[in-house]
């Protein structure tokens, strides 16, 4: 019942702007682990052409400040890390100048170009998801340092973890560099990642996490970098057939998930429908732009193609994407609370007084 009226008290924050309830200790931290759609900014401490540090990235940003965020301004862990009152940073291992961290705080453990197949993350020469896990076993350690076990232990079990990732195992892995595809059809491939994605989950069951959110797949074929090849500019339907089917497997083994794992909260965020929405009815939510992204012809303009010489559109608030890739921060607002709505509409049904 915790949860739901969590789930009640952020859509009223979201939905109000004078007043807002005190949030702050529903729970004691955020985990968040995943690709470019979570990315605070990993990227720029390693060596990779998958970073987002220099503008026009972070052009509506507090500061207009190039954090590494593949957007013009905050991302959906941004939102919700706001709206639980917890500081939002990026692993302190990956900076040698931090030597501590605030106990109230998310960690972020995203890596762009990362996915639940490390192959993908290695293609881009990224964080991959099984070096996350290692990174937040080194904050499990430092957090028992700090606060002792039984604190630490408190603070892990209790946080909400996000898990956002997949996207770039298909788009890069599987379609265009087809790196998978001798290895694997597209049906036996989706299974392939969702193993990965159970096996990820388990691991952070090992270590004490008990409450996940699970993110899907968006519609992939709407992405303006893959209907860049259709001079058409229309969605690439396969694409987004083969989203809507993995997504529905992941909703199907999320339950299976959750009861091989006793004392757990595995949760299915749904970003595909929301997308759908705006692309269907973009004028309805205050967009314009749904085929192309704000930097440059926004047909191919991401990461290091879309540099501070590269035009850009008047305002990016009308545009679905920022880039060719990642979506405006405008987007990721409505996405938000589009999650918030279903998982309350999720749990005002399913959990028991």
């Amino acid at each position: 019942m915790a949860f739901t009226a969590f789930i009640i008290v952020l859509l009223f924050k979201l939905a109000t702007a004078d007043s807002s309830p005190n949030i702050t200790n529903l729970f004691p931290a955020v985990l968040i682990f995943g690709d470019s759609t979570a990315d605070p900014g990993n990227n720029n401490y390693i060596s990779t052409a998958f970073k987002a540090d220099h503008h026009p990235y972070g052009l509506n940003f507090p500061g207009q400040v190039a954090t590494g965020r593949f957007s013009n301004g905050k991302l959906v862990a941004d939102f919700w890390a706001s709206l639980l009152g917890i500081k939002e940073t990026v692993p302190p291992f990956l900076q040698p100048n931090i030597s501590d961290f605030d106990i109230r705080t998310g960690v972020n453990f995203a890596s762009a170009g990362s996915g639940f197949d490390d192959v993908t993350a290695q293609i881009s020469q990224v964080i991959t998801m099984t070096r996350q896990l290692h990174y937040f076993r080194e904050y499990k350690w430092r957090l028992k340092k700090l606060v002792g076990p039984k604190e630490a232990k408190r603070i892990i079990g209790g946080a909400l973890v996000s898990i956002s990732a997949g996207t770039n195992d298909f788009t890069i892995s599987y379609y265009d560099l087809r790196t998978r595809r001798d290895d694997f059809s597209i049906g036996d491939y989706q299974d392939y990642v969702l193993k990965k994605l159970q096996n990820f989950v388990t691991e952070l069951y090992k270590l004490g996490c008990r409450t996940m959110m699970i993110t899907g797949l968006p519609p992939m074929g709407c992405l303006p970098i893959q209907m860049s090849a259709r001079f058409t500019r229309t969605c690439i339907k396969y694409q987004n057939a083969d989203a809507r089917i993995y997504n529905r497997k992941l909703v199907n083994l999320l339950p299976e998930i959750q009861l091989s794992h006793p004392g757990s909260q595995i949760l299915y965020a749904d970003i595909y429908t929301p997308t759908v929405e705006l692309l269907r009815h973009p004028h309805k939510h205050g967009f314009i732009e749904t085929k192309v992204g704000c930097c440059g012809s926004g047909y191919y303009e991401a990461g290091p193609v879309c540099t501070p010489f590269t035009p850009l559109c008047e305002d990016p608030s009308n545009h679905l994407f920022f880039d060719s890739i990642h979506p405006t921060e405008a987007a990721y607002r409505y996405v938000t609370k589009s999650l918030l709505n279903n998982l309350f509409l999720h749990f005002n049904h399913s959990v028991p007084n």
